[in-house]
């Protein structure tokens, strides 16, 4: 895909949304009435558009005219308008979009860059790293940005990609900038596991739980944004897919299917696995880090998949925990990624 392409799924450059068509009603409905809450949780699994429709309520609301309320029916912005080229390269003043930045080091790096004239490469900026956080102190940039009046007397609009990301005095930092909202400042949160945030953040948010999109919804996107692949393997790959289509594409991008296939081939047999295969496997899958992060990724949903149809499923349950921490240890203590693979595979192999 050209790289142009590319840069129009981000979501604050993508002005298509598909399988949200009632979230996207509640918040269209709640302007027109004029019963619009301040503050939106926009939750639901990674990768299934939560962002891109943050940003195209973003959109509509530092674009609509609110003296023709009955005039509107979407929240779709053209993409020709000022303020859609404005969100798309992140410069619009009314917006604020808050995520984990650089580490230290690494914001450094492209300081350096920009001071020197010299743009990072992709390849650079791609081995770059973020914060395992939002910083307590970037959260507080938020006040400034919502004490300042509006370009237009309009909307001011915070974006938190994700919510998430917060520890605890970032979490608490944000509390208190929902409990005092100023006027016509709206706070998109988005997160990917609500469960585990603060219970006084929820309270103070109206919830959109967006829902997995449907196999024939992901075929569709990823005939839009993979228009290289078969019809046989956006079919396939809509299939195993978890109904998210940042994961279809990354799945795509990645040769999941064939990963796929060859894990079921390798454990299909049981105890009659030939070990230069798995050898062969496992060398493959740790070659790179998006590679191995894939790999743990099918191998968890072979087991979920194989768990109703297992002779043991208490069994398969076991290892599926087992699997869980050997996968965790991998970041918490640095084991061996080749190695913890190996052990994985062949405990489900044991299984046959």
């Amino acid at each position: 895909m050209a790289e142009n392409e590319d840069a129009l799924i981000l979501p604050q450059a993508n002005p298509i949304l598909l399988g949200h068509e009632k979230a996207e009603k509640i918040l269209l409905d709640a302007w027109k009435n004029n019963t619009l809450h301040n503050s939106w949780l926009i939750a639901g699994v990674e990768g299934i558009g939560k962002a891109t429709l943050a940003y195209r309520f973003a959109r509509f609301l530092l674009s609509a005219d609110e003296s023709r309320r009955e005039a509107y029916n979407s929240l779709n912005v053209d993409v020709n308008s000022s303020v859609f080229r404005l969100v798309a390269s992140d410069s619009h003043p009314d917006l604020k979009v808050l995520q984990r930045d650089y580490t230290e080091t690494d914001r450094k790096k492209i300081l350096k860059a920009i001071k020197d004239g010299e743009a990072l490469s992709t390849d650079e900026m791609s081995g770059l790293k973020k914060s395992t956080f939002i910083r307590v102190d970037d959260v507080r940039t938020i006040n400034e940005f919502l004490s300042k009046k509006s370009s237009n007397d309009g909307w001011r609009v915070v974006i938190v990609d994700s919510i998430d990301d917060m520890n605890s005095a970032s979490a608490n930092a944000i509390l208190k900038i929902l409990e005092e909202p100023p006027h016509k400042a709206m706070m998109i949160l988005i997160s990917h596991n609500p469960n585990r945030l603060l219970a006084t953040i929820k309270s103070r948010c109206s919830k959109l739980n967006l829902e997995p999109l449907k196999e024939d919804v992901l075929a569709s996107l990823l005939r839009r944004y993979r228009p290289s692949l078969s019809e046989n393997e956006v079919k396939s790959l809509a299939s195993i897919s978890s109904g998210s289509i940042g994961k279809a594409m990354a799945y795509a991008d990645y040769q999941a299917l064939d990963i796929y296939r060859r894990l079921n081939d390798l454990l299909k047999n049981g105890g009659q696995f030939k070990l230069s295969e798995m050898l062969d496997f496992a060398t493959c899958a740790v070659e790179s880090e998006e590679s191995f992060e894939l790999t743990k990724e099918l191998v968890l949903k072979y087991i979920t998949e194989h768990v109703l149809f297992a002779k043991h499923p208490d069994i398969m349950l076991d290892v599926w925990d087992k699997t869980i921490k050997m996968f965790d240890d991998v970041t918490r203590i640095n084991m061996d990624k080749k190695q913890t693979l190996l052990c994985v595979l062949y405990q489900l192999c044991k299984l046959g």
